[in-house]
């Protein structure tokens, strides 16, 4: 699985896509230059179950880390996601 990031103005999301269509995608909002909300995550029923998820997830907390960046996770898949991995906690708000 390939993720990649695009970002417009305030919005952002990692994406996976297949034949120029998105068939995961987990959305947020730049609210400042120190911090990205996710409020949405989406993964097509051909992906569901094999951490697609988890996938975009972790693409979005690496460029976080790069950026010295923190997420508040307003989507439930990502905050159930934080809620379970102390790993990941360095990059939460």
């Amino acid at each position: 699985m390939k993720v990649e990031i695009k970002e417009a103005n305030s919005k952002g999301s990692a994406f996976i896509a297949e034949n120029g269509e998105n068939i995961a995608e987990m959305t947020y909002s730049i609210a400042s230059a120190e911090l990205i909300i996710i409020d949405h995550t989406e993964v097509k029923a051909s992906l569901q179950g094999k951490g697609a998820g988890k996938a975009l997830l972790m693409e979005i907390i690496e460029k976080a880390r790069r950026e010295n960046i923190k997420i508040l996770p307003l989507c439930p898949f990502a905050k159930s996601v934080f809620d379970k991995d102390d790993s990941i906690s360095d990059v939460l708000r």
